[in-house]
């Protein structure tokens, strides 16, 4: 059996996998809470928006998100503020879009 300092080699592997599998689950844990996230300002201007539109989705689902991504032409101004704030959408995205619409290719 080879040894690593006072560990034998097959522990240390299975010390190092342990780690890395529980940095890639805090990790991805992580990125889902931020992704699903509801800020109080997506709550106070978005309401309004998701009851009509994308009622039938449960909030923080990813269904919801591109839901709202579908329907960002029509969302309110004050939810678009409130989304680009949180970060769910770029204000890039939003500017592209604006411009689309006003070429008529929406």
């Amino acid at each position: 059996m080879r040894y690593l300092g006072s560990l034998p080699m097959t522990c240390y592997r299975a010390f190092v996998l342990a780690s890395m599998l529980c940095l890639v689950c805090a990790a991805s844990q992580t990125a889902w809470t931020q992704a699903g996230a509801i800020t109080p300002a997506m709550q106070n201007n978005c309401t309004n928006d998701y009851k009509k539109f994308c009622g039938e989705y449960g909030l923080q689902s990813s269904a919801l998100n591109l839901c709202m991504k579908k329907a960002g032409a029509k969302l309110s101004p004050a939810c678009v503020r409130a989304l680009v704030q949180a970060g769910k959408v770029s204000q890039a995205e939003v500017d592209r879009l604006k411009a689309q619409m006003k070429k008529g290719g929406i």
